[in-house]
C-alpha cells in the first residue's frame, strides 16, 4: 500500500515540439560542422584534369585523419587543396541555390572551390620529364603511370605546350608538386614552370604550399554507378626519398 505521507514525484515537463525539433536540428549541424572540420569532407570534380579515375561533377569524400599530428601527404595520395593563386581561373563554380550554399557550409553538400590533384613530388625531390619512354621520374626512378592517367599522344609533360623537357631541381620546403591524371588538360604544377616562359613568370607558382591541403581523397561517392575506394599507386612505393 502507498505510503499516503511520501511526498509526490514533481511531474516531469515536457518541451513544446518546436522547442526539441530546433534543439535536434541544432545539435545536427553542429555534429555535421565538426565532422566536415575534423574528419571528412564532401566535394565535386569541377574539370576534366582527372580523368579517366575522376570526371566532371563526380562527387568524393576526402579525409582529413591521415594529415593530423604533422602527418602529410606521400606521393601518389590524390588530394584536394585550396587555390594556392589564380589555378582557379577559368573554372566556372557549379550554380547553387540559397539552400545548397548553406548546406554547403556545414558540410551537408559537397563544396567547390577547390582543386583535385595528384602528388607526384614532396619536399627536396627531383623530377624529371621524361625518359625515352615519355615517363616522368622522380628521385631517379622513372613512374610507370599507365594504370592511372589518361593515355597521352607524345609524353606525361606539361598541359597545354607539348613540351616535355623539363627539371624540377628540388621541390621547395613545406610545398608540393601536383598534377593532374588526365596530363594535356591539366593546369598543374607542370604547367606553371615556366618553362619558355617570359619575364614576368614566377617558378614558384608551380608549387603547392602543404598547409592549403584539405586532405586526401578516398571514396568516390556519386555517381553510384561508378562508386568506389580511391587509394595510392604501388609504383610510388619505389621512389626513394630525397637525398
Amino acid at each position: 500500500m502507498p505510503d499516503a505521507d511520501a511526498p509526490e514525484e514533481p511531474t516531469k515537463r515536457k518541451l513544446p515540439l518546436w522547442l526539441e525539433t530546433v534543439m535536434l536540428l541544432t545539435i545536427a549541424i553542429l555534429l555535421a560542422l565538426v565532422i566536415k572540420t575534423l574528419f571528412v569532407q564532401a566535394f565535386y570534380i569541377p574539370s576534366a584534369s582527372m580523368k579517366p579515375g575522376l570526371v566532371e561533377n563526380d562527387r568524393i569524400l576526402v579525409q582529413k585523419v591521415s594529415y593530423w599530428f604533422g602527418g602529410s601527404p606521400d606521393r601518389g595520395d590524390v588530394v584536394v587543396f585550396e587555390d594556392p593563386g589564380g589555378w582557379l581561373t577559368g573554372l566556372a563554380p557549379e550554380p547553387a541555390s540559397p539552400l545548397v550554399k548553406v548546406l554547403t557550409k556545414i558540410g551537408l553538400y559537397p563544396s567547390g572551390g577547390h582543386l583535385v590533384k595528384r602528388v607526384i613530388g614532396l619536399p627536396g625531390d627531383e623530377i624529371v620529364c621524361c625518359d625515352a619512354e615519355g615517363r616522368i621520374s622522380v628521385n631517379g626512378v622513372a613512374l610507370d603511370e599507365d594504370d592511372f592517367i589518361k593515355p597521352q599522344p607524345k609524353c606525361d609533360g606539361p598541359m597545354p605546350g607539348p613540351a616535355c623537357d623539363w627539371t624540377v631541381e628540388s621541390v621547395p620546403e613545406d610545398s608540393l608538386f601536383v598534377m593532374g591524371d588526365n596530363r594535356n588538360q591539366s593546369a598543374d604544377s607542370s604547367a606553371r614552370l615556366c618553362v619558355n616562359a617570359g619575364p614576368n613568370c614566377d617558378p614558384n607558382d608551380a608549387f603547392v604550399p602543404i598547409d592549403l591541403v584539405v586532405g586526401k581523397v578516398f571514396a568516390l561517392v556519386w555517381p553510384l554507378g561508378r562508386a568506389e575506394l580511391i587509394g595510392t599507386p604501388d609504383v610510388f612505393d619505389n621512389v626513394p626519398d630525397a637525398d
